[in-house]
Parts: structure tokens; sequence; C-alpha cells
């Protein structure tokens, strides 16, 4: 049973922006640091970004001041938002949901992010 559903991936050219999103059962939502995972071909899973459920953020380095992660409680989903995509951004990305250093207790399937030059 898939309890987090990610959309907003597809393709774009470098330099453009995608924001993804990522909705939960309240349930999960509230009680849980929400984020988003990344894997890109050949490489390992990254964590990108994760918010907790008391707003605080953590990003990877490697995507500091170009991704902004959010979350709206009314609607129990989580946001991505990426700007100046790089090609080195393409990749699955995966919503998580859990503690907000282990960020492993719940999954969606992922989708799909394209950056061409």
């Amino acid at each position: 049973q898939v309890q987090l559903v990610e959309s907003g991936g597809g393709s774009v050219q470098a330099g453009g922006s995608l924001r993804l999103s990522c909705t939960t059962s309240s349930s999960i939502f509230r009680t849980n640091a929400m984020g988003w995972f990344r894997q890109a071909p050949g490489a390992q899973r990254e964590l990108a970004a994760v918010v907790s459920s008391g707003g605080a953020t953590k990003y990877a380095d490697s995507v500091k001041g170009r991704f902004t992660i959010s979350r709206d409680n009314a609607k129990n989903t989580v946001y991505l938002q990426m700007n100046s995509l790089k090609r080195e951004d393409t990749g699955f990305y995966y919503c998580a949901a859990g503690g907000f250093s282990e960020l492993n207790d719940y999954w969606g399937q992922g989708t799909q992010v394209t950056v061409s030059s």
C-alpha cells in the first residue's frame, strides 16, 4: 500500500525549475519529518532535503541555495521547489517520512527528474 504519493517530476533544461509534491495521510504527516531523497544513475541514494514537523530544514550541500523544501499542514503535503537545475540533479526522487535524522519509515514510489543541457 502506497502511503506517500509523489508528483511533479519531468524533464527540464538546465537552469529551469520544477516543483515536486508529496501527499500522505494526516496521521503520517503530522507526526513525522518529511523529505526527499534522490538517486542518480549508478550513484548511491542521497538525502536532498528534509523538513521536521516543526518546520526545521536541512539540505544537502549540493542543493543549498537552489532547492527549497516546505510543508503545507492543511494539505498534508510537502513540496520541493527546485530552481537553477543542473544536469547532475537528474535522478529518481523519492519522498520519505520518519525521524528527522533517519527519515526511513515511509516511502513513496518515486518520480523521475531529468535535466538536459
